[in-house]
């Protein structure tokens, strides 16, 4: 081997002056200082016990950058490249360990793309150097493009070799994936022309029997109209997200906006029929985590003569905590309903502060009655108001029952005069679903007051903190309830609305409630019981040592479905410190840090006194959260979507937190540490971020799955979301390759076999192929969409709605509108 050609007092005197010997200076102080911060940060690594790359990588492009600084570019170069080439080797090495996940591009990019293209431009400067000086000399002594060479050629061949096979668009595709408008089902059913909840029926299946659209017509799909809420925050302390997903009944479509507004639209065109306003205060919306109104309520009075005033009527469920019936035809209150047309959901809950607890998933209408949970603003007080969740005559708003974890048998017994409803109890926030061929209601709870500590609560509430409870619908009382997390010291509370569907079971149609969780399991119970229908095993977790706290020795894993507590799988995803992320080896090097510095032991890490904190896995927004499931029932295939996104939990003692509750003085939107005022411990919960705002969990960040219900297999599995309108720092990419993001948000499934959902971080609504998972279409929004489409039929014509309005605590494009997707007029 030629050795390396050093120059010599005999080499042209211009070879170290000019602007390309400048340039050559200024990247080599650059890398300088780049390795000097990695052998630094690999040294502190090192003591932790993590990876040594970082330092040995570091003194090497330390090395290679004194050379070039000493006018020895060729052999710092040399040792450079060598550095690159071994960065290639071992990155690839620990990406291969980890399995050779969807996105993994993204993983090698961040590990080798900086210290690569610096090395790139040192040997361009050093090229630039030798030509103006006229040292072009003999091929064989410029040895300094032999580590670039190697670099690329490796680097090419490796990924152009793998990359089809380890970067596919979707994990695993499902057998016979014909085009689902040719199974041979009817265009149109009873039915197509509605969406009457959230979920499109109480069972909240997410399905819709329209099949205009098609996977061979969807590419054509144009937006039909939009529409302007001119719903904006009215000031910086509160947080909006507009996550409605409208209602489709008859010639109008229900629409509301974060601030608790409602519009009456025409369907076809979204032209305004009518709008109410609540007048909802600011100071009402400031305790919230987000402002917002997934849902109205829909009720139609069977004996009522037509034409009638609030025969058809919308339920409103305000973020100030009141009930509200309209006139479904005008938007007129209804003067019958409570008092003067509204029930006042704040009378004895006990709120400190107003807005504290109230209803942002709208109500559930069932048989007559309005059903109604709340939300409590989350680690504020252990004497938080409580979870009861109410059940109120639809036509004259008079309360029926009560249910609470502490009045789960006796939920009609009244109140005592001057008597509150429990308080600090588990609540419902998400939406409430029922079956009233079976006469039951079916809620998934949260936690009791303070998330994270547990010491003090009551039997009762953790009997029915995360759990699916069964309640019958005409007394309130409990049919039937289960735990998905025992002792709840991780804010795994149920997002998810439970879907209620038939599936095959042993050849026998078996009806079922299916219950997506934060934890990334899906539970199968039988409606009418709750006994398992898909095996569920109790796994035995770790137990903390925080005075005064108590730990379950197990917890309920569904193992006869696949996990979505990250990477779909038979079983939870456990990282390790080589999932750790960075675009940089900075960034990488300190999430690496921080991954030692925390406590980490699964997904039942019990939260510590550790300066580090614990790491959080699956995070807070999940797994599964409240955008739910969805559903083909005729198929049985299941839709779900995920995110993957760590939290790091820190534990203050009481006496170091400064941070005053709601209620005392406390502002939520100020708090640094949550207070959970009444316990040992304030709390603070960032999500596990590097110094770029990016994750630090190498991606993707959120999938799009679907699962046989009979079987329990994973069908398919692929990443949802770009970096097209998010990136480091909160500045776009404008770079359209899936990634994907973390999503908050719900699909909706069609019979003709299509998925539609936005949800991800991008400003896009997309439709895929729900057999086959393949990407099929998408559509531009003018926000960022993190809400569940719903489609409808109406005069003849096919619609798939959306609410593009951003979510400011997830950081996306804020806006006000409703965008609405058909077929041209001609084309259908």
């Amino acid at each position: 081997m030629t050795p390396p050609h050093h120059p010599t007092a005999a080499a042209p005197a211009t070879l170290f002056s000019g602007p390309a010997w400048w340039l050559q200076i200024v990247l080599a102080w650059l890398l300088l200082l780049l390795a000097l911060a990695m052998a630094a940060l690999g040294v502190q690594l090192l003591a932790l016990g993590g990876s040594a790359y970082y330092l040995l990588a570091g003194v090497a492009a330390l090395a290679g950058a004194l050379l070039v600084l000493r006018r020895r570019v060729s052999a710092g170069l040399w040792c450079y490249g060598l550095t690159v080439l071994a960065t290639l080797a071992w990155a690839l090495w620990e990406i291969h360990g980890k399995g050779w996940r969807p996105a993994w591009g993204f993983d090698l990019a961040g590990r080798v793309g900086l210290l690569a293209g610096l090395w790139l431009l040192m040997a361009l400067a050093w090229w630039w150097m030798r030509r103006r000086a006229g040292d072009r000399g003999p091929r064989r002594r410029s040895p300094a493009w032999a580590p670039v060479a190697a670099v690329t050629v490796l680097g090419t061949l490796a990924l152009t070799a793998l990359a089809p096979r380890l970067w596919p668009a979707q994990a695993q595709a499902a057998p016979q994936a014909a085009a689902p408008d040719a199974l041979g089902r009817t265009a149109l059913k009873r039915g197509a022309d509605e969406w009457l909840a959230f979920g499109g029926s109480n069972l909240g299946q997410r399905f819709s029997e329209a099949a205009q659209i098609t996977p061979r017509n969807v590419g054509q799909l144009e937006q039909a109209w939009a529409f302007h809420t001119n719903d904006w925050a009215p000031n910086e302390r509160v947080y909006y997200a507009f996550q409605n997903t409208p209602l489709k009944i008859g010639d109008s479509l229900y629409v509301c906006s974060p601030s608790s507004q409602v519009f009456a639209l025409d369907p076809a065109t979204g032209r305004q029929q009518w709008h109410f306003d609540p007048q909802v205060p600011p100071a009402a919306m400031e305790p919230l985590f987000s402002a917002t109104c997934r849902a109205v309520g829909y009720h139609e009075q069977a004996q009522a003569p037509a034409g009638e005033l609030c025969a058809r009527r919308i339920l409103l469920a305000t973020t100030d905590s009141r009930l509200i019936a309209l006139d479904a035809a005008s938007g007129q209150v209804c003067p019958g309903f409570g008092h003067g047309g509204t029930v006042n959901l704040a009378e004895r809950m006990g709120n400190q502060v107003i807005g504290f607890s109230s209803n942002t998933s709208g109500p559930a209408v069932v048989g007559g009655l309005v059903i109604v949970g709340q939300q409590v603003s989350d680690n504020q007080r252990r004497d938080a108001p409580g979870g009861v969740v109410r059940a109120y005559d639809a036509v004259t708003g008079a309360l029926r029952w009560a249910w609470d974890a502490k009045r789960a048998d006796d939920a009609q017994a009244p109140l005592a005069a001057g008597e509150l409803w429990p308080r600090g109890t588990p609540n419902v926030w998400n939406v409430i679903s029922a079956d009233e061929r079976l006469g039951l209601v079916f809620m998934g709870t949260g936690n009791a007051a303070a998330d994270h500590y547990g010491g003090d609560r009551t039997a009762a509430e953790d009997a029915f903190t995360s759990a699916v409870v069964a309640l019958d619908m005409h007394t309130g009382n409990t049919r039937w309830h289960v735990n998905t997390v025992h002792h709840d010291l991780w804010d795994y509370d149920l997002g998810a609305q439970p879907l209620v569907t038939d599936i095959d079971v042993d050849g026998t149609p078996r009806r079922v409630v299916v219950q997506g969780t934060k934890t990334g399991s899906v539970f199968v119970l039988d409606a009418r019981t709750g006994e398992a229908v898909k095996p569920v095993q109790e796994r035995p977790v770790p137990a903390g040592t925080l005075p005064g706290e108590r730990y379950a020795p197990t917890q309920p894993q569904s193992v006869g479905m696949p996990n979505f507590a990250g990477m779909p799988g038979p079983e939870p995803e456990v990282l390790t410190e080589a999932n750790s992320f960075g675009l940089t080896p900075i960034d990488a090097a300190l999430c690496r840090i921080a991954f030692r510095q925390m406590e980490y032991e699964g997904m039942y890490t019990p939260p510590s006194e550790n300066p580090g904190g614990i790491l959080l896995f699956p995070g807070i927004v999940g797994g599964m959260n409240w955008g739910g499931l969805a559903v083909d029932p005729e198929a049985q295939l299941l839709i779900t979507n995920h995110s993957r996104l760590p939290n790091r939990i820190t534990l203050t003692p009481r006496a170091q937190v400064e941070d005053r509750a709601l209620g005392d003085g406390g502002a939520r939107a100020d708090q640094r540490i949550a207070p959970q005022a009444g316990t040992p411990y304030g709390v603070a919960r960032p999500n596990w971020m590097s110094p770029l705002q990016v994750p630090c969990i190498d991606p993707p960040w959120g999938f799009l799955s679907a699962t046989d219900l009979r079987s329990g297999r994973l069908l398919w599995s692929r990443p949802l979301g770009t970096g097209f309108d998010t990136g480091p720092l909160g500045i776009p990419t404008r770079l359209k390759i899936t990634i994907g993001t973390p999503n908050l948000g719900g699909a909706v499934v069609t019979r003709s076999g299509l998925t539609f959902i936005a949800a991800a971080q991008d400003n896009y609504l997309r439709a895929f192929d729900t057999r086959s998972g393949e990407l099929l279409w998408e559509g531009r929004l003018p926000a960022g969409a993190q809400a569940s489409a719903m489609t409808y039929m109406h005069q003849g014509r096919q619609y798939v709605a959306i609410a593009a309005g951003g979510h400011a605590r997830f950081e996306t494009k804020l806006g006000d509108s409703l965008v609405v997707f058909a077929l041209p007029e001609g084309g259908r």
